[in-house]
């Protein structure tokens, strides 16, 4: 008799906290998706993307700038 009642309580104890972890989960999901919270990541993402983009143009043109001067150095010695 025993034993029934605490397999039967131990599988209601499992049953209510994977039902509470479930629905957790679901809310933290439907979160994410919530259209505020998608435009949110986006603008966030693409300042980072343009900020990328610019640190690179910027390395690019320094990169140029230097190769050029070698290469005007190397031209006035030939």
């Amino acid at each position: 008799m025993f034993r029934r009642l605490f397999w039967l309580s131990l599988g209601l104890g499992a049953g209510a906290t994977s039902a509470v972890l479930a629905s957790r989960w679901l809310k933290r999901q439907t979160h994410k998706m919530a259209p505020a919270y998608v435009a949110k990541t986006a603008s966030t993402s693409l300042l980072e993307l343009g900020k990328k983009v610019a640190e690179s143009v910027q390395e690019g043109r320094a990169a140029a700038e230097q190769r050029e001067r070698e290469v005007r150095e190397k031209a006035k010695l030939d």
